[in-house]
């Protein structure tokens, strides 16, 4: 691993928030109070094991876009993920992404609508949200947030025997000797990522303990959820979203394998036949990290979409 390093164009102002009783921080870039109807505030919401710092590389190119240059943007980590509070429960749940976007959004753009980028889970959550709070939003764009292989009820008593297995055990995270170490792990995850994309990142990913680099996560998140992903249930939300959608993927995402044919990509086309209003665009020679691998192009696609 080199040493070169990567200084952010646009560094972000780091803000805590209280939210449902949890500490949350948030990294904001530009005044929110300057946001507008035409130009509204940008929330972006990072994936699962990911932080907020994440969507830094993007908001560098975002910078240089026409209409982007002094445009309010704010990313949060999520609950138990970057510098937010862990939740202090044995297992976290969906839903609470939902309430705290939600809080977050009537305390920074109250009775507003804002602009939503969402990468992976965090696409997900958006989805849901964009048809839970149809009037707070109006643009999404997920990003690599395919959703889950459809569960059925039988599968129910398996998952919750599983669950409650995994609460007796510790949740453990692997820690780490280096800042160059943890570098190195986010490059075996991606092997697109720039080296010095990885180093900067590792220093929001993790964080020293003890001589030790711990990840910047709450154990507990690798505690599977017992609760059933219900087609049927996300399909209501997808039929109410108001807003323009943008799906963006990578053309070398391997996020369909790890489901063994349980769920592929052509299952994923028909189930985005709901949203009313989406356009589906596909990033070359990117991947799952569409957001690290081809930052400058996601920009692009970011300012067309969300400009005027």
């Amino acid at each position: 691993m080199s040493t070169i390093d990567y200084s952010p164009a646009w560094p972000a102002a780091s803000r805590y928030t209280d939210l449902r009783g949890l500490r949350h921080h948030l990294l904001v870039w530009g005044d929110p109070a300057r946001a507008t109807p035409e130009a509204p505030l940008v929330v972006m919401v990072h994936g699962w094991m990911d932080v907020a710092a994440s969507f830094q590389f993007m908001v560098d190119a975002l910078r240089a876009q026409a209409g982007f240059a002094d445009r309010p943007i704010v990313a949060v980590d999520w609950r138990g993920f970057g510098l937010s509070d862990a939740s202090g429960a044995d297992s976290y749940w969906f839903s609470d992404y939902l309430a705290d976007l939600d809080f977050l959004l009537d305390e920074l753009a109250p009775g507003q609508a804002i602009d939503l980028i969402g990468h992976s889970m965090g696409g997900n959550v958006s989805m849901l949200y964009a048809g839970l709070r149809p009037q707070r939003v109006r643009k999404l764009i997920n990003v690599e947030g395919f959703g889950m292989p459809a569960m059925e009820p039988e599968e129910a008593p398996e998952r919750y025997e599983k669950w409650l297995e995994e609460l007796k055990q510790p949740a453990r995270m692997k820690d780490y000797a280096s800042l160059p170490a943890v570098a190195d792990r986010l490059r075996q995850n991606n092997p697109r990522l720039r080296e010095d994309f990885a180093l900067w990142l590792a220093s929001h990913w993790a964080r020293e303990v003890n001589g030790r680099w711990v990840i910047n996560a709450d154990p507990a998140h690798k505690r599977p959820q017992p609760l059933l992903y219900r087609w049927p249930e996300v399909r209501v939300f997808f039929r109410r979203i108001a807003a323009p959608v943008l799906f963006i993927e990578g053309d070398q995402t391997l996020y369909f394998l790890y489901f063994s044919g349980k769920y592929g990509r052509d299952e994923f086309l028909e189930r985005i036949r709901e949203v009313p209003q989406l356009t589906l665009h596909t990033v070359r020679d990117a991947g799952h990290m569409t957001h690290h691998d081809q930052p400058e192009e996601l920009a692009r696609l970011v300012a067309e979409f969300l400009g005027p």
